[in-house]
């Protein structure tokens, strides 16, 4: 089974602000499970969610196709 966070946890592990969190979750960017009042998360969500903002880094050949296209 996998592991369910607080908010509190969730920013920890992601060493991101709780407010950042709140945030996700507000604008529904992450996703979310309500438990009563409370909200939980699950830590693969977590996990998810900071693999989909991952941006690859550029090669050296990229960088000179790119530098053509602006002159």
């Amino acid at each position: 089974m996998d592991e369910v966070l607080t908010v509190e946890e969730a920013a920890a592990r992601m060493r991101m602000s709780v407010r950042y969190v709140r945030r996700l979750v507000a604008q529904r960017r992450i996703a979310f499970h309500k438990v009563g009042r409370s909200v939980r998360l699950k830590a693969s969500d977590v996990d998810a969610h900071v693999d989909a903002g991952r941006v690859e880094a550029l090669t050296v050949s990229e960088v000179w196709t790119g530098m053509r296209s602006v002159a």
